[in-house]
């Protein structure tokens, strides 16, 4: 080793005299000779592993790796997608309360997800509390609006399992959750006021209007899902159960025909997509609803019963549920004809009409939702909401066309089929006070006398 190295001591002795530096000589040196050091030092036993993990034989690829990814990502979408059906059928078992669960998971998501592309385009101004405020602001939002569900469904609970201390709690609540909610709210608004930074005006209102705007979107959506929930799983489960429908017939027709494109915020829609998701959607909301009409469990208002936790879904089916004979209209009736059908009437359930009507906003108005959320996306430049779910993206890429189809059920069903519940009733009239109880009670009774029902 040593010879090794006088030798290169004399080619560059005699290389400095031709053309080169002194510099470059000793740094040549020492680096050759520190080389030579590390050499020495490596014990055979390193030096082998070394050479055996260099030797290790490659990972090979798995199936999915192997496809292109045209395809990669339709057996991941596909795979999830059947997990994701699976565990709601399996919530959708366990009734309401795990219902309500999983709407609340749903929201606080969506809500992060949203939030933290806010905080990530603005995260360099190193705003005060900006996170902390916006999480403080959705606890206030689900505290109003959960006070406004109690205020429903508990106040006077006629039940007589409840107990009378738990009664008064929940009337306490009711009495003073508004003024609490609007407290909460205030001192969330007071803080904003006292951290606002004179450089970062601008910046601390934009986020401020996002989050509300974020809570007006996503809060407010969940809390009316809430409602519809509790006329009865159908007006649930039915309008979910389409989105998502008509969601998945949307892409397997635009893999396999889409050729024609949609609109531009989203160049993989496609026309053929759109018309073939439209199509089955109907189709599947027709006859999934004829199915749920026959079971109580699904059509029945939901009633508390006892606690939180324990819920009612028995009851006396109203007409909306039961099998009524319609005539079929003449040109209808002709068509048949050709087919051999002579009959001149067919026994349906009148809510499979308002199916219709719930499978066509589903198909041609909620798909907005979505190119709103792509607009969004573009606008900020990113590419899904998260990556809660392989293959879809985050929770708010799923769960875009739900915003708009619950708002439009809860419209509906306010504006066409809710009417007087008896129980509601009872439950105002037993959370009065005993002698205006009985009040009630004698004008209920003088007026049933004059119209002769008593």
């Amino acid at each position: 080793m040593s010879t090794e190295v006088s030798a290169t001591r004399r080619r560059g002795k005699e290389g400095l005299t031709a053309n080169g530096s002194s510099e470059d000589l000793f740094d040549g040196l020492k680096k050759e000779e520190n080389r030579n050091q590390e050499e020495q030092e490596i014990p055979p036993s390193e030096d082998k592993r070394e050479t055996y993990s260099d030797s290790a034989p490659v990972e090979q690829p798995s199936m999915l790796a192997s496809l292109n990814p045209r395809w990669r990502n339709w057996w991941i979408r596909g795979m999830f997608s059947l997990v994701m059906i699976g565990g709601f059928s399996v919530i959708v078992y366990l009734g309401p309360f795990a219902l309500i669960l999983l709407i609340q998971c749903i929201q606080i998501k969506c809500y992060h997800e949203i939030i933290s592309i806010g905080h990530k385009k603005y995260e360099k101004y190193n705003l005060p509390w900006f996170r902390s405020l916006s999480w403080y602001f959705l606890g206030c939002a689900n505290f109003f609006f959960y006070g406004e569900s109690i205020t429903d469904y508990f106040n006077g609970n006629p039940d007589p399992q409840v107990d009378d201390a738990s009664e008064e709690v929940v009337k306490t609540y009711i009495t003073y959750h508004r003024l609490i909610s609007y407290s909460l709210y205030l001192i969330g608004f007071i803080l904003f006021v006292l951290n606002l930074k004179k450089e970062h005006y601008k910046v601390q209102f934009s986020l401020f209007g996002w989050t509300h705007v974020t809570l007006l979107i996503v809060v407010t959506q969940s809390h009316l899902i809430m409602q519809t929930l509790f006329e009865g799983l159908i007006w649930f489960f039915l309008p979910v159960s389409m989105v998502i429908c008509n969601d998945i017939f949307a892409y397997i027709f635009g893999f396999f025909f889409g050729r024609t494109p949609l609109i531009k915020l989203s160049p993989k829609k496609t026309w053929e997509g759109f018309i073939g998701g439209g199509v089955t959607t109907v189709i599947y909301g027709w006859l999934i609803s004829y199915f749920m009409c026959q079971y109580q469990y699904f059509i029945c208002p939901v009633v508390f019963s006892g606690s939180i936790t324990d819920f009612k879904t028995t009851c006396q089916p109203s007409s909306l549920y039961k099998l009524t004979a319609f005539t079929i209209p003449a040109p209808v009736k002709y068509l048949l004809g050709f087919g051999g059908l002579t009959q001149d009437e067919v026994w349906l359930y009148p809510m499979q009409f308002h199916s219709i009507v719930l499978s066509l906003f589903s198909s041609l108005i909620a798909p907005f939702g979505g190119f709103f959320a792509s607009g969004f996306k573009r606008a900020f430049k990113v590419k899904d909401f998260g990556d809660t779910i392989p293959g879809h993206g985050g929770l708010v890429d799923r769960f875009d066309c739900q915003f708009l189809m619950a708002t439009f059920v809860y419209v509906y069903h306010s504006t066409f089929i809710r009417a007087p519940q008896p129980h509601k009733v009872l439950q105002q009239v037993l959370s009065l006070k005993p002698e205006h109880q009985l009040n009630i009670y004698k004008e209920l009774k003088s007026s049933l006398l004059r119209r002769g029902i008593l």
